[in-house]
């Protein structure tokens, strides 16, 4: 492979720029709750991920990589083809992710950089089949389908865990002390130790969405590499720690703030509840929404104080960026993808 190769610049430059919106929208809304519930600062927040978004990503994102690489278009089929069309959608899909992820988290919505990749590889898919390069048959829809099914079952499974969890330690706990606040002074602590967890899990499912078309790309342009080289999930996972450094704290302030109130014993059931369900997936080769999981175990938590909790009005914005996410990735990277053969790229 070779370094100089302008392809190959464009492929790292552009995985960065999307591992740093995964970082500024999805791993901020993954630590949002230990900010919102001030069991960490900022400060800390980026520190704690800093140690643990790298050790997912290294050491247990291998798994949902492949299934971004090439469980979705059959990347294969078009390298015999034409090496090139892999190597321009690739971009196109990284691109147009990366761009729907920047404009959402400029309005402060936490959206599903899992929907942005996989629409946008989706959409370089379906561009690919119009064209009569592939069958749309071709396309894994049996994986697809899988996909979006742990889509729609993560942010329930996460609710519901959060929720009992809650219900738990209010019942066992909170309840039979004359004390509140010091209890959640003494969980601040666990809470601590489970935003370790999740930005492990975090790491270990969503680098994947930078990376993953990275690695498909890069094997196109003679990268001699069966499994995904460790400088590549360094990679993804310094790009999400700089994204929540640098601009993490728009997303943050919705997660932490406005959905419902957050305490330590909340925030502690809310990611204990999201990163058990990730990891799960991760292990499962499943890339699933961190974003989702998370939004739907802190509405659990809300939950179980009451309906009246849950800020309905911020759950309905957040619903409806969730649902065109898919739709505007695809065709985002449909059109980039034609417009860069079309320039003759």
């Amino acid at each position: 492979m070779d370094v100089f190769n302008p392809f190959v610049i464009a492929l790292i430059a552009a995985a960065l720029y999307m591992a740093w919106n995964i970082g500024a929208n999805d791993l901020a809304n993954a630590m949002g709750t230990s900010v919102g519930s001030g069991a960490l600062s900022l400060k800390q927040v980026i520190l704690v991920a800093a140690v643990f978004e790298f050790f997912g990503a290294t050491f247990f994102g291998k798994r949902v990589v492949s299934t971004i690489a090439s469980g979705i278009v059959p990347l294969d089929q078009i390298r015999m083809i034409d090496s090139h069309l892999v190597v321009i959608g690739m971009l196109a899909a990284i691109l147009a992710a990366g761009f729907w992820v920047t404009l959402t988290t400029f309005y402060n919505l936490p959206v599903s950089t899992t929907h942005s990749i996989v629409g946008a590889v989706l959409g370089f898919g379906l561009v690919s089949a119009y064209h009569g390069i592939i069958p749309y048959s071709d396309i894994h829809w049996a994986v697809l389908t899988k996909i979006v099914a742990s889509w729609l079952i993560s942010p329930l499974l996460g609710a519901l865990i959060a929720y009992l969890l809650f219900i738990m330690v209010s019942h066992f706990i909170l309840q039979r002390t004359d004390n509140p606040f010091l209890i959640e002074k003494k969980f601040v602590p666990l809470q601590i130790m489970t935003a370790c967890y999740m930005a492990f899990a975090h790491g270990s499912n969503d680098v994947a969405n930078s990376i993953g078309p990275l690695y498909a790309g890069l094997n196109v342009l003679g990268m001699d590499s069966a499994q995904v080289p460790t400088w590549i999930m360094v990679l993804g996972g310094f790009g999400m720690v700089l994204g929540l450094a640098t601009w993490g704290y728009k997303v943050i302030q919705t997660i932490g703030n406005k959905i419902t109130e957050l305490t330590p014993t909340r925030g502690f059931c809310a990611e204990f509840a999201t990163a058990s369900v990730v990891v799960m997936h991760s292990y499962s080769s499943l890339p699933i929404s961190t974003t989702h999981t998370l939004v739907g175990s802190v509405i659990g938590v809300g939950l179980a104080g009451g309906l009246a909790a849950v800020d309905l009005s911020v759950i309905g914005k957040i619903a409806v960026s969730w649902i065109i996410t898919v739709p505007v990735a695809a065709l985002t990277s449909a059109l980039i993808f034609t417009g860069l053969m079309g320039i003759g790229i």
